[in-house]
């Protein structure tokens, strides 16, 4: 029965497109961009206060930008999705990874970017009945899924071959009003505030998906590579909050000093230092180096010089997606030092109501700065630049 109803969900809201081995779904009927399917009648319930038919966006019309600040429609939501009037979004490295089309995942186009957002559900398709009207709520990256074949069941949504990815597949959050499958979208407790909670949506999600994926124990030493951006600003505080130690590797004295005051004991300048292998190693308690290393960095080098300080029988969790990068560690070492090297992608839906508890218990507090809507481009510009020391947060009403 439940197989059953899952499938008619997707046969609403979805057309599939073959991606080499796997199968891509885009939204047909509830993309912003394109005029609702004629042949889909559902009842939504929404919010006493009027909808507006036209919104404010940031759409991004050819690969390689720039992003159009625009009105564009106020998309509906299908039977089993939602529509929440996103407040603040979070912008992410992959935000611009997207507009420069360098994975070899092709965007829709035009598309509107972000899958940091957080505010409040204004309407709701027929088929949902655990989402309120009026609850706060957030889109991630992973829009949806299935929810039926093998991966999704084993609670590894992230891998589903049918997965919608906000601000990818599926329009995202850099936009006044956004559709969410109900099934996936983040559940925010109302003493949350939206606009701090931005970035744990996928940058702390992410990390703390990392963390657990590397099976650090408490007491135990992680290595944060990319410490002083947005993603490793908040895998400081996880590891933290988690009992693990943390060595910060980064560039800069401004980078330095934040990833101190986030309570990282040790921070590597790549910068300054002479040695970074043997200065990692030096700031494990016996010399042998850390027992994880969190691949956060947005270059390749970092990823090939991972192995020679991590420690024997450690684990190598990449998470960062350098556009055309290889990983590459010697075989004799992975092999004689028992090295696991791995990939962490995003958290499923249990992973994220862990990390955003972790948030709403005062344990993370993400350094960020709000600026509006309209200055997106702005952002993307300081993230070329490498000038970002930890999370930009847009304000949609500006």
């Amino acid at each position: 029965m439940f197989a059953a109803l899952n499938l008619l969900k997707f046969a609403s809201s979805s057309s599939i497109k073959p991606l080499g081995s796997k199968l891509i779904r885009q939204r047909t009927h509830t993309s912003i961009l394109t005029a609702p399917s004629p042949h889909i009648k559902a009842s939504i319930s929404t919010m006493s206060s009027t909808i507006p038919t036209e919104q404010w966006a940031q759409v991004v019309e050819k690969t390689g930008g720039p992003a159009v600040y625009k009105k564009i429609p106020v998309p509906k939501p299908g039977p089993d999705e939602v529509l929440i009037n996103i407040k603040y979004s979070g912008v992410c490295h992959t935000d611009l990874h997207a507009m420069n089309g360098d994975w070899p995942l092709p965007t829709k186009m035009p598309f509107v970017g972000g899958h940091e957002g957080a505010g409040v559900v204004v309407a709701r398709g027929e088929l949902v009945n655990d989402v309120e009207i009026g609850d706060y709520a957030g889109i991630k990256w992973l829009n949806g899924s299935c929810l039926q074949c093998s991966f999704c069941q084993q609670a590894d949504e992230s891998l589903c071959p049918s997965a919608l990815l906000s601000g990818y597949t599926v329009d995202g959050s850099f936009q006044q009003y956004a559709i969410g499958k109900a099934a996936h979208v983040a559940r925010i407790p109302k003493e949350c505030s939206l606009e701090a909670i931005a970035p744990i949506l996928c940058a702390g999600l992410t990390v703390y998906k990392a963390l657990k994926e590397s099976g650090a124990r408490p007491g135990q030493q992680v290595a944060i590579v990319g410490a002083g951006g947005g993603l490793g600003s908040l895998a400081i505080q996880y590891a933290k909050a988690m009992g693990l130690h943390t060595i910060a590797i980064d560039g800069g004295e401004e980078k330095g000093n934040m990833c101190k005051s986030l309570g990282s004991e040790d921070y590597i300048d790549f910068f300054t230092s002479k040695n970074l292998v043997q200065d990692v190693k030096n700031a494990t308690p016996d010399g042998f180096g850390p027992h994880a290393v969190l691949l956060l960095a947005v270059s390749e080098g970092p990823f090939q010089q991972a192995s020679e300080y991590v420690r024997s029988r450690g684990s190598i969790v990449c998470v960062g997606l350098p556009a055309n990068a290889y990983l590459k560690a010697p075989v004799f070492d992975t092999v004689v030092r028992m090295i696991n090297i791995k990939g962490s992608y995003v958290g499923n839906r249990l992973d994220t109501a862990e990390a955003i508890d972790f948030f709403r218990r005062g344990l993370i507090k993400a350094p960020y700065k709000v600026v509006g809507l309209s200055k997106l481009q702005e952002i993307f510009d300081l993230m070329k630049a490498n000038k970002i020391a930890g999370r930009y947060v847009v304000d949609t009403s500006k």
